[in-house]
């Protein structure tokens, strides 16, 4: 475990960052193996298929993910404050709240996924696959979910290589298993589509087991006194608190994909499965400053729990300029070489030329995003979410869906509207959190306050 509330910032953000980056690479893997699998054997409706399930699976998951990220907060103000016994209650309660949150959202997305894909105008010819797939894939939530909160405590803690290596082996896991779940081996039959998301499943079911049996093995955070491992009322009010306005945002997030998913949709097939595939490039733009977020969440939880608040507004900088540099060069290679990237996962003509369209103009947004992620992960180092929900919603339901029908539609720029609108509100979220930011009023919500001032003698 490290301590972030000393030495060298720009160090402590690049040895925490690399390692995420590699997990969240890895993670990413997952399902671009999937997607280059598919969109390769299986043909453009199969990838059209598996893309469309994930805004889906996203807002499935927007709850839990936000309760991940206030496990990371609270235990690095923990951490920083040298409250122990309150790292161990909180890793305990995290557990307990993400295995139940988890089965509720499997059973709530198996009862409703073929309603939901029916709504989002889910094209004819790829329904059946795209349920097919979507329903296998929700059987593997709960193990997904204790992974992430379990690799997210690690990294409040400043340990972000465990979490990575499990990872490692779950993804080279999946590499293996596609292929042979896809065509069969040995006593395996041929599954297609099906194979693709057992594969999945399974490899995440391996993270779950191999980073939990780390905790428990090899380190103090898992206690097995019975008092932790029930449900602390106050602890859990702070976890829902922080946890809920980031799930929120999630969700927020994730619906409205889903219903600019639905205008896409109706665009036919070969826009779905181009979207699909040019999406998965956002992924890998975003994710250097992604990772810089989390080691900013981190490392502003320790400083602000250890009331170093000097070293927050260092943190701030060095951060930025990191976010900065890395996104802008993922910005040129986007535009420069759009083809190049989309043919890794298809050479359908239609296709690359709608990907390429795509690329050329969403690529703008992923500087200001990037710098948003930065920002955004400071508010989540001290608690304070509920800011960063309120301009998700704003951007995304106020500014993103109206402006891609009124381009797609009113103004005749067909798909190309949908793609701006990405553009337009995610610059425009960038300004808004930056300004909040300005504001410190985030400093307020810090769940480990300093003692109060001893008493004048005399």
């Amino acid at each position: 475990m490290r301590d972030f509330t000393t030495g060298s910032i720009p160090r402590h953000i690049l040895s925490f960052s690399l390692p995420m980056f590699l997990g969240n690479l890895l993670q990413a893997l997952y399902n671009t193996v999937d997607s280059f699998w598919v969109g390769r054997f299986l043909g453009p409706e199969a990838l059209g298929a598996v893309s469309i399930s994930f805004p889906i699976i996203f807002a499935l998951i927007s709850l839990v993910l936000g309760l991940t990220m206030a496990s990371t907060t609270m235990v690095a103000q923990y951490r920083g404050a040298g409250q122990h016994h309150m790292v161990r209650k909180t890793v305990a309660n995290s557990h307990l709240l993400i295995a139940i949150v988890g089965a509720a959202s499997t059973l709530v997305g198996l009862a409703l996924s073929d309603t939901i894909l029916r709504l989002m105008q889910t094209p004819p010819e790829i329904f059946e696959q795209a349920a097919l797939y979507l329903n296998i894939f929700l059987t593997g939530l709960v193990p997904m979910f204790l992974y992430n909160v379990a690799s997210s405590i690690l990294r409040g803690l400043g340990d972000s290589q465990t979490g990575l290596r499990y990872l490692a082996y779950a993804t080279v896991f999946n590499i293996i298993a596609d292929p042979i779940f896809i065509f069969g081996a040995g006593p395996i039959p041929p599954m297609g589509i099906r194979g693709v998301a057992i594969a999945t499943v399974l490899a995440q079911v391996l993270s779950a087991v191999l980073i939990i049996r780390y905790m428990v093995r090899k380190t103090d955070l898992v206690s097995f006194d019975p008092k932790l491992w029930r449900l602390d009322g106050q602890l859990c009010l702070h976890m829902f608190r922080m946890g809920i306005p980031a799930g929120l945002q999630s969700v927020v997030v994730s619906f409205g994909m889903i219903v600019l998913t639905t205008i896409i949709n109706t665009f036919g097939p070969t826009v779905v499965a181009a979207f699909g595939v040019a999406s998965r490039m956002d992924q890998f733009a975003f994710m250097p400053a992604q990772t810089i977020s989390f080691a900013v969440t981190a490392l502003v939880g320790q400083n602000l729990g250890a009331q170093r608040h000097d070293r927050v507004r260092e943190i701030v900088r060095w951060s930025t300029q990191l976010a900065f540099g890395i996104t802008a060069l993922v910005t040129i290679i986007a535009f420069l070489h759009p083809t190049l990237l989309i043919r890794i996962f298809t050479n359908d003509p239609d296709v690359l030329r709608e990907g390429v369209g795509y690329l050329r103009i969403v690529g703008l947004s992923y500087v200001p995003l990037a710098l948003m992620f930065t920002v955004s992960g400071v508010m989540r180092g001290a608690g304070d979410n509920t800011p960063t929900m309120v301009i998700s919603f704003v951007t995304l339901w106020l500014v993103r869906l109206p402006l891609a029908y009124v381009l797609s539609y009113r103004f005749g720029w067909g798909v190309s509207g949908a793609w701006a609108s990405i553009t337009v509100s995610s610059t425009l979220g960038f300004l808004l959190n930056y300004a909040y930011y300005l504001t410190g009023r985030w400093k307020s919500k810090v769940i480990v306050q300093p003692p109060p001032a001893p008493a004048p003698q005399g």
